[in-house]
């Protein structure tokens, strides 16, 4: 009965035009992506401790105050970057609203609703993660997991933005199936190489606080690991540029594998000049959001190599069409 009346509420919003649609799409493609970045200036920053408890921040107190040991600059760091998660959430939310408004005239974008509804249970998950990372004084895989678990959420933003443009037939693949296989190599690749990021991190100079622990092991060994999953990562996207030569594939397949190839290149180069100079720290922050961009053109070139049919659903149905029943 609830659920029945939350829908019919939800019934009565605007319908969500093409650009709001859009829009709310991007947003949540830039605010996952962004909640990454900004938790790195707080671990480079040494702020990760600022607000030292969870999820109050000192003591009995919801906002920094004064306390020994703590500077109040890192106080409000890392404060912002809580405060930012609000904003993540609130993006989710609003997915959620349009999504779930789209589906009432529309009763076939199940998957859309699905999609949507992906973003704040991931927001909660991250919002979990950050307090038990908190709690555990910053310990170097508490910090790893809470940052490898925003990386889906990323993908997922791009597949919903996808969602939002494309219609809901069986997908039909653009490419070869040698490519697609290919394809899934590769994205497992993208996902060992933020996985041995995180490693590098770990035994790094930036923890987020002087004291918190540092995975024992030399630097320069880990980061020889992470390079070289990043060299196959090159060499299997190398191979599915092959199948797309004998595919055929369309022009916005390729266009998506260039600038595969432009972000993960680049993304080397930053990684290679920033361990070369001894990780400086506002380096540290654009290989993070290099990495969030690696996810995200590759997730964009994975919707590219299938079609969905046109979107059906860029405006409202007829009254008389509406389902009446509560949409599953």
């Amino acid at each position: 009965m609830a659920c029945v009346s939350l829908r019919s509420l939800i019934a009565r919003l605007p319908y969500p035009s093409s650009a709001a649609q859009q829009a709310i799409g991007i947003a949540a493609v830039v605010t996952q992506a962004g909640i990454g970045v900004t938790g790195s200036v707080v671990r480079v920053t040494g702020s990760g401790l600022g607000c030292n408890t969870w999820p109050k921040c000192i003591g009995s107190s919801l906002v920094p105050v004064h306390h020994p040991g703590i500077d109040t600059i890192n106080q409000w760091i890392e404060f912002s970057n809580r405060m930012l998660t609000g904003v993540v959430i609130v993006v989710a939310a609003l997915a959620v609203l349009a999504a779930w408004r789209i589906q009432i005239d529309h009763p076939h974008r199940r998957r859309l609703v699905k999609l949507a509804w992906l973003m704040p249970g991931g927001v909660v998950l991250q919002a979990v993660l950050g307090g038990i990372t908190v709690l555990a004084k910053l310990e170097w895989w508490t910090v790893a997991l809470h940052f490898l678990a925003s990386t889906p959420l990323v993908w997922l933003a791009v597949l919903l933005l996808k969602a939002f443009r494309e219609g809901d037939e069986p997908a039909r693949p653009l490419v070869p199936a040698l490519g697609r296989r290919t394809l899934v190599v590769l994205i497992v690749l993208m996902w060992a190489v933020l996985i041995a990021g995180t490693t590098v991190t770990g035994a790094g100079p930036h923890g987020g606080d002087l004291n918190t622990h540092r995975l024992a092991v030399p630097v320069d060994r880990l980061a020889q690991v992470h390079s070289g999953l990043l060299i196959a990562y090159l060499v299997v996207l190398a191979v599915f540029g092959l199948t797309l030569l004998r595919g055929r594939a369309p022009k916005s397949v390729w266009q998506r594998y260039a600038w595969v190839w432009a972000v993960a290149l680049a993304q080397g180069v930053l990684g290679t000049v920033q361990y070369a100079l001894g990780v400086p720290e506002a380096m540290v922050s654009f290989h993070v959001l290099g990495s969030a961009l690696v996810i995200i053109v590759t997730a964009t070139l994975w919707t590219g190599t299938r079609d969905r049919g046109p979107v059906l659903s860029k405006l409202p149905a007829a009254p008389e069409e509406r389902e009446l029943t509560p949409a599953s």
